[in-house]
């Protein structure tokens, strides 16, 4: 599987580290921006598109789990990759609890790094591919491809805003949709003007939807919507690869000693610290 155009926001405050590993990345085809330490990171996650983010956990001015509690906070989907030399089970827990899709414990190779990025790159995309064209939402079949929501002889032509908001709706039935990772997937920006636009195609929708009472778009102050259905269908089960929580086995792992050559110091990066270091 390709993975052209695909970008990664990597956020490393050790700029040697990260600039070896960007320069790694790059080699091998992704697109990858390079932040030293958490502000910067959120910033350039804000302005630009990310398909991954691979981020260190102990960084300046915002670690690595903060900086990922507040992108979650508007965008739910976004693989994030963990770095750090913490190898306590209640770390790696709490990196898991935030939503992260991968941990890394230093010392790792870049070559083991680039496979678990191609294998979580796979797995969003086979996701993606397998994204659901139609909805029933009580009385209501819901067309995504034809934009159409039908019940009975009635069809309704929705439009592209409508069907994408619906269709946001319905991946997240029954559950809160956070307006803010609402706003930033369909109209990217969410600021004033473009919240007041989509209170304006909740409304609508709701109207879409009025001739069946179990169907509801509810508000959820201070978070976002649901919408309520009574027959919503369940997603697939999709397969969860186990978590080993005490770590990689060490067999493979190459060394750190000077001895052994620029292949394996080009192959092992950041290796374990010093006392006093992270």
């Amino acid at each position: 599987m390709k993975f052209d155009n695909m970008k990664i926001l990597l956020c490393e405050d050790d700029e040697n580290l990260g600039m070896l590993l960007r320069e790694y990345l790059q080699a091998k085809g992704f697109g990858t921006v390079l932040c030293t330490d958490g502000d910067a990171g959120y910033r350039a996650f804000v302005k630009e598109k990310f398909d991954l983010c691979v981020f260190d956990v102990m960084m300046p001015k915002k670690d690595g789990f903060s900086l990922a509690r507040d992108i979650r906070q508007i965008n739910l989907d976004v693989p994030i990759i963990f770095l750090t030399a913490k190898v306590l089970k209640e770390d790696v827990l709490e990196g898991f609890k935030i939503g992260a899709d991968d941990y890394l414990t230093k010392p790792f190779s870049m070559e083991e790094l680039t496979f678990r990025i191609e294998a979580i790159l796979r797995r969003v995309k086979g996701k993606k591919n397998r994204l659901r064209t139609f909805y029933h939402l009580g009385i209501y079949t819901f067309d995504t491809q034809k934009q159409l929501l039908t019940h009975g002889d009635v069809a309704t032509k929705l439009t592209t805003k409508e069907c994408e908001l619906l269709n946001l709706l319905c991946s997240h039935a029954n559950e809160i949709l956070q307006r803010d990772y609402a706003l930033k997937t369909i109209w990217i920006d969410d600021n004033y003007f473009n919240a007041r636009s989509m209170d304006v195609y909740i409304t609508k929708l709701r109207k879409h939807l009025k001739d069946d009472p179990t169907v509801e778009i509810i508000n959820i102050h201070g978070k976002g919507y649901k919408l309520v259905v009574p027959n919503a269908d369940e997603d697939d089960e999709e397969e969860t690869d186990a978590i080993v929580i005490d770590g990689m086995p060490e067999d493979g792992m190459v060394g750190g000693s000077a001895a052994q050559g620029a292949v394996e110091t080009a192959s092992l990066v950041g290796s374990a610290p010093l006392p006093g270091e992270k």
